[in-house]
């Protein structure tokens, strides 16, 4: 069994295997050095990556041994990994976002030796950015190596300037070299992609004994392929600072353009380029700092220019810089907190619009932060009631520390006992013009958010002091002459509980719903919010968090237009037809809306039964469904609402959100409305296991509804049990895993035999699941080693001998003595079939 070490990274804990394996024979790199480096490259490198869909290439046995490519985030990972699903024409893929140290480190856990990244990044919402920067490839075909890199380079670098492009350049750790050029974000993958290829063939025009730019390999010996094809919103590039899977551990490290052009150049290892990095700091730190929004200094424009060198006046504003971010360096520890805390000199911005951030921030006393960028740093203030939207009303605005531009993108979980921990979720960012700037006095500005539009404010301080005499305390607010209504678009500020009025019927919900913005999403491109998973019972204040009952059945979001409800799944799928009796909600709503709920079928005693539930998915045709519903009758339970009348109230905090739900939908009938669970977390989770459900979901009341994401800000914690079980079958798969195994069937002896307690199909890696194929192969059998299995369940299936014990985590034993969301925990090779005993259930009841 590989010996596990559990340790503290950041705030999370981690298990550690197979420290003392080496990865690399030639040099006896073990795996325990390569999470070393990893931990320890972290500050520079997660700038690089964070907010990028992570492709992992894995060499569990060493670089001598298979690689396995990996995309998606398997079951097996922690909960706290950020994660973003892409979805492709015939299957979806979910990515890890690495964005924190513990997710680096986890990586590295996994033998992921090779990290892959594209060229652009998600959005807040889990779509795709334009790009952020471009990449040329230069890949030496047979006969040349870095030397003929190193000239076409400082050839590409000619032009790059040329075009307002800034290039920084990589040794990959591999043959080659990557040239990075930050980018603005206003072109398109395609385009970005075109005007690569238009370079590529310019340099092979100049030099064509030395340069390629067609993708024809029969042609690279001899030469340089500038592979332009990198900048394709499909492909992928090893990311800076990933180690290689090559005979030694080398590094895609970035280089000065004077090392580059020395005598003797050679590709890095992990231990030069961690001793290098004190000295260096992050030499590709313009790229990341303007891919991240936050100024774009260096980034150019396709039609701009760029003086070539740093001037002595740029000197001695970046050494201003260095000085006004030297309280916000003092006050975090870049290998404790995912925070930007950039160690060079931040870049000046010498073109563009100035930008702005507002972020929401959820910590010891939630609030939002109001960023403008100023003199090469974000002048920062702390809103603790937000934005004002009332011409009439002045909200206090706190002075704080200048932040870094690279905060402008920052969304993350700052750690617990960090300064500011919490969440940090960008509220609403853009770019804004300036009207008047007098120093620690007064500031006047019109932002032109990317979300809540355009408007006008000003900031006053109270008594007219800047930095210097320590006054921290202004005022903000709106001013009473606005832009046009045509310009501003939508402009609220989501405010908790405010606006909405407990009533029932169809009321005017224009009267209610008060100062929310106007809703613009599509409901095909609404996502639902999830929750993260937390054990044990967290000391949650009811005062700030509210707590609900976990239904056990199908989310769905439920549209309502024009009289006519529109059913989708999480994933997209259309539901509508396989549940004809929630049309009712066309009725219950008094408005046309959005609304997040529960597909719910009851059992004798009224509590959902996602067994029975079973009966209903799936079908579609009427004459079947409608056979099934008067067996089955399904409910929606609705606990959200993203829109009603055309409001958008995602911006809205949990508490208004609800009171909204309660104004617009009469509950009866199919629709349910449940109220959240009164007392505290403890009460709570009593009254979900008495009453038989899954368990519970706390929701912190000021928190947003923040769309196809994981959120911090909702915690389920749910009732879980573990059994040991016999395998007696296996399902083929689909999808990803068509061609192997899908589900295993499982079994307890009983006094007639092997008793069927259901089916696993979740919680295996990939290499689980290639690992039981080739146990299961060596035991198959004609029959079925059950005494009863369901018709459906026994479709397909390819029995094998009762032979292995395995063990499941699942939630709770269903009424007919099935195992409810059971998990694949692993094989128990210490134990016999006839070892296996029924576990007693967690709330006492014998399932059998």
């Amino acid at each position: 069994m590989a010996k596990k070490t559990t340790v503290q990274v950041g705030d999370r804990r981690l298990a550690l295997t197979n420290l003392d394996k080496v990865l690399y024979p030639e040099t006896g790199t073990t795996k325990g050095r390569v999470i070393e480096y990893y931990e320890r490259i972290a500050p520079w490198m997660i700038p690089h990556v964070t907010g990028r869909p992570m492709t992992r290439k894995r060499w569990a046995n060493g670089v001598d041994g298979a690689v396995f490519f990996e995309k998606n985030l398997p079951d097996s990972a922690p909960d706290w990994i950020r994660h973003h699903t892409i979805h492709h024409e015939h299957h979806d893929v979910e990515y890890p976002v690495v964005d924190e140290m513990p997710t680096l480190v986890w990586t590295a856990q996994q033998a992921a030796l090779e990290l892959h990244v594209p060229q652009w990044r998600f959005g807040p919402r889990g779509g795709h950015q334009d790009p952020d920067r471009l990449v040329l490839d230069l890949d030496p075909g047979e006969g040349v190596g870095l030397p003929e890199c190193v000239e076409v380079a400082v050839a590409a670098r000619e032009v790059l300037q040329g075009m307002g492009l800034e290039p920084y350049p990589v040794t990959s750790g591999s043959k080659g070299i990557h040239l990075y050029a930050a980018l603005d974000g206003r072109a398109t993958a395609q385009q970005v992609s075109e005007v690569a290829h238009e370079l590529a063939k310019a340099l092979e025009q100049d030099m064509p004994d030395l340069v390629l730019s067609s993708m024809s390999r029969a042609e690279r010996a001899g030469k340089v392929f500038v592979d332009w094809s990198q900048n394709n919103g499909n492909k992928t590039t090893i990311a800076p600072y990933s180690l290689r899977g090559r005979p030694h551990p080398t590094v895609a490290a970035p280089r000065t353009w004077r090392e580059l052009t020395e005598p003797g150049l050679a590709h890095l290892t992990l231990d030069e380029v961690l001793e290098r990095m004190p000295d260096t700091n992050d030499l590709l730190h313009p790229v990341a700092a303007a891919s991240l929004g936050v100024g774009r200094a260096d980034a150019g424009h396709w039609d701009g220019a760029r003086t070539e060198e740093v001037t002595e006046r740029e000197r001695a504003e970046r050494q201003e810089m260095q000085d006004r971010l030297s309280t916000y360096r003092a006050k975090r520890d870049a290998t404790r907190t995912p925070e930007p805390v950039p160690q060079a000199s931040p870049t000046v911005r010498t073109d563009g619009t100035p930008t702005f951030v507002i972020q929401e921030h959820h910590a010891t006393r939630d609030h939002y932060d109001f960023r403008l960028e100023h003199d090469g740093v974000l002048v920062s203030w702390a809103l603790p009631k937000g934005e004002p939207t009332d011409p009439g009303a002045n909200h206090l605005a706190v002075q704080t520390e200048d932040h870094p531009l690279e905060y402008g993108g920052f969304e993350g979980i700052i750690p617990a006992g960090e300064y500011g921990g919490g969440t940090v979720t960008i509220w609403d960012d853009g770019t804004y013009e300036l009207e008047k700037w007098r120093e620690g006095e007064e500031v006047i500005v019109t932002l032109h958010g990317r979300t809540n539009g355009v408007r006008r404010l000003a900031l006053l301080h109270t008594r007219g002091r800047g930095r210097s005499g320590g006054e921290a305390n202004w005022l903000i607010h709106r001013t009473k002459d606005q832009p046009t209504a045509s310009d501003s678009g939508a402009d609220e500020r989501p405010t908790a509980g405010r606006g909405f009025g407990r009533s029932s019927g169809r009321a005017d919900a224009s009267a209610r719903i008060d100062r929310a913005a106007s809703a613009a999403t599509a409901p095909d491109e609404r996502r639902t919010m999830q929750a993260s998973l937390r054990t044990g019972e967290p000391a949650l204040d009811p005062e700030h968090w509210a707590f609900e009952m976990k239904w056990d059945g199908v989310r769905a979001l439920a549209t309502v237009r024009d009289g006519t409800v529109r059913l989708r799944s999480r994933n997209g799928n259309d539901l509508t037809d396989q549940y004809p009796e929630l049309q009712e909600l066309a009725e219950r709503a008094g408005v046309d809306g959005v609304f997040d709920g529960e597909v719910v079928a009851l059992d004798a005693r009224g509590r959902p039964s996602f067994q029975l539930l079973q009966d209903r998915m799936g079908l579609t045709k009427p004459r079947e469904v409608a056979a099934a519903r008067r067996e089955t009758p399904v409910h929606l339970f609705l606990f959200d609402v993203l829109e009603a009348d055309g409001h958008e109230l995602t911006r809205l905090g949990y508490t208004a959100r609800r009171e909204a739900l309660a104004t617009v939908v009469d509950p009866g009938g199919a629709i349910e409305v449940p109220p959240e669970s009164t007392g505290d977390l403890a009460a709570a989770v009593e009254a979900s296991r008495e009453r038989g459900l899954e368990g519970v979901v706390a929701k912190k009341r000021s928190s947003r509804y923040v769309e196809g994401r994981r959120s911090e800000s909702w915690l389920k914690l749910k009732h879980h049990a573990t059994q040991e079980v016999v395998v007696g079958g296996w399902k083929p798969g689909a999808g990803r895993r068509e061609g192997g195994i899908g589900s295993l069937l499982l079994g307890i002896p009983g006094d007639e035999g092997l008793e069927y307690v259901g089916k696993v199909g979740t919680g295996f890696t990939d290499r689980d699941l290639d690992a039981i194929a080739d146990v299961l192969g060596a035991i198959g059998r004609d029959d079925s080693p059950f005494v009863d299995v369901p018709r459906a369940d026994a479709r397909d299936v390819h029995w094998v001998a009762p032979e292995r014990v395995a063990e499941v985590e699942f939630a709770e034993w269903t009424g007919d003595g099935r195992l409810r969301q059971p998990s694949w925990r692993g094989w128990r090779s210490d134990k016999a079939p006839d070892d296996v005993v029924l576990e007693r259930a967690e709330d006492g009841d014998d399932p059998s």
